[in-house]
């Protein structure tokens, strides 16, 4: 069986792997290259304690144990298993949210000021935090090159994406500069691009606009060991020594349908944050990159089965956090595998056809 995916970003990438593990005949194209859209600017944080309601956080704790299980299989240093430390939320609200996870089963730990300083002692520390060990911090270019070569998938890059081609009522292949590239099954893995692409099929895919600019300091020697989320600012360090943040703050729930400022202020003003909490070093920024980040309308992810015979649709916000266990799970359905209740229930209210004819 032929699949093309369209788009190789994470969530392409962890197709392609999946499929592989299936022996699916693969090939992967994108305009760009791996990981050059959102993948490539995203924070990089896998976790569970963001969260729409619990469905939605059951699949994204099955997300991290998805990683594990990458883990193993790659051998790959693209996931750091660093947990999270977050006082994102104040007051009642962070009783609450320590409240609400723990009664999910999520592995929460509630840190005063000293036991925060023993972690972190370089981080101006919160008179308490939330620990989550299990979370953990992944580099999205790297991960995604990883995925693909274990794949041996067929990689095309610079090449446009024209349209997705059917014969009575089947998929039969995906049209580009030079001709037709045969297909069995076409996923549409393309982020924000996958709206148009499924359009040209009568699929609605609607989105929201949801821009998103991500900071990226000079290198410094190592300080930070964890993913970090203060009111004002999420924060982590790389293994190279450049401390990545979003420039706005709350960066999982920011709803900004447009940037609001020049870049480079927004960076400034990140970096005034920044030096905040990490009031021992004078921080300075060094690049500053912008994506439009793949959010369906109503936030959840869309995966499965629309329109003609054999497309499919893998389309979600965060991929980062949620491609590995989606891919698992759409890759059987793409090879006409039977989907274990266990998996039909975590994706059964994200598949495509929520949005049509409504």
């Amino acid at each position: 069986m032929q699949v093309v995916i369209i788009g190789a970003g994470i969530v392409g990438a962890s197709l392609a792997f999946a499929l592989s593990q299936q022996v699916a005949d693969v090939s992967v194209i994108d305009a760009s290259g791996p990981a050059a859209g959102a993948t490539g600017r995203s924070f990089g944080w896998v976790n569970a304690s963001f969260y729409v309601n619990k469905l939605h956080h059951n699949i994204r704790a099955e997300g991290i144990a998805s990683y594990r299980r990458l883990n193993d299989a790659l051998h790959t240093n693209a996931i750091t298993w660093s947990g999270c430390l977050c006082w994102e939320e104040q007051g009642d609200a962070f009783d609450n949210q320590a409240a609400d996870l723990k009664a999910m089963g999520y592995d929460v730990e509630v840190l005063n000021n000293s036991q925060f300083q023993q972690l972190e002692p370089v981080v101006a520390p919160p008179e308490r935090a939330l620990y989550f060990p299990q979370d953990a911090a992944v580099d999205g270019v790297q991960i995604s090159a990883d995925l693909l070569a274990a794949s041996g998938a067929r990689l095309i890059t610079g090449c446009h994406v024209e349209g997705i081609e059917t014969k009575g009522g089947q998929v039969v292949g995906v049209s580009t500069i030079g001709g037709v590239i045969p297909a069995d099954r076409v996923i549409v893995a393309g982020g924000t691009g996958s709206a148009k692409l499924l359009a040209s099929l009568d699929v609605e895919l609607p989105m929201l606009l949801r821009p998103g600019l991500m900071m990226r300091s000079q290198a410094v020697k190592p300080i930070l060991s964890h993913v970090l989320v203060a009111p004002s600012q999420e924060f982590r360090q790389l293994p190279s020594g450049h401390i990545l943040a979003p420039t706005v703050a709350s960066h999982q729930s920011d709803t900004q349908t447009h940037v609001s400022s020049r870049p480079d202020v927004l960076a400034d003003e990140a970096m005034e944050r920044l030096n905040v909490l990490i009031p021992s070093i004078d921080l300075n920024w060094e690049e500053v990159a912008f994506a439009q980040r793949p959010v369906p309308k109503d936030g959840l992810p869309v995966v499965g089965a629309c329109g003609p015979d054999g497309v499919f649709a893998a389309v979600m916000h965060s991929g980062i956090t949620l491609a590995p266990i989606m891919a698992e799970i759409l890759a059987g359905e793409v090879l006409d595998k039977a989907t274990s209740n266990y998996h039909a229930g975590l994706i059964a209210n994200y598949r495509p056809d929520r949005f049509q004819n409504v």
